[in-house]
């Protein structure tokens, strides 16, 4: 890996949006009123100049979005690779640039597997042929660990309880959130 400056985190926009529009709506006894609403704007992902995909979403990190999303479909491995992610939502981009590129990525990306359902909709390469060999560990969750999480996780989600529309998800360790 040629990168000078091993220890740094890659250089990134500041391109967050704001994830809640003010509307004036008539509820159903016809009165007047002020409401939050969320909307999905189209974010495409370009790596070294290679369109990769479009994802949907609200805009509030579309940098850490990006780096997610990378990570997750197994583009990258560790921050260390990462050069810079810029978004630019005039053209409704982010661009990530590496410091030695993502190996094999044009045949990666030839090998596309629709699915359906909320939240992912394509997988690349060969991450599917790679999921019989993955061993999770035994979790144990009790009913009263499930609501305290469910409990602290209401801390966390203001834009659901601004709009009362949105998903969400959020990583635990034991009774962390």
């Amino acid at each position: 890996m040629n990168n000078p400056q091993i220890n740094k985190h890659p250089q990134m926009s500041r391109a967050s949006l704001n994830v809640l529009t003010p509307v004036s709506v008539m509820d159903e006894k016809g009165q007047r009123k002020e409401v939050e609403i969320t909307g999905e704007r189209p974010l495409t992902l370009y790596v070294d100049k290679q369109e990769i995909v479009t994802l949907m979403t609200l805009g509030g990190h579309p940098e850490l979005l990006t780096l997610g999303y990378l990570y997750n479909q197994g583009f990258i491995q560790n921050l260390r690779e990462i050069r810079s992610v810029q978004v630019d939502w005039d053209v409704e981009a982010s661009v990530v640039t590496t410091y030695d590129g993502i190996k094999d990525i044009k045949e990666r990306l030839g090998r596309r597997t629709v699915t359906t359902g909320c939240g992912q909709g394509t997988v690349y390469g060969s991450i599917l042929e790679n999921l019989d060999t993955v061993q999770l560990p035994e979790v144990r969750l009790s009913q009263r660990l499930f609501y305290r999480l469910l409990h602290r996780i209401r801390n966390y989600n203001d834009v659901y309880k601004r709009s009362g529309a949105v998903h969400a998800c959020a990583l635990c360790r034991k009774d962390e959130v």
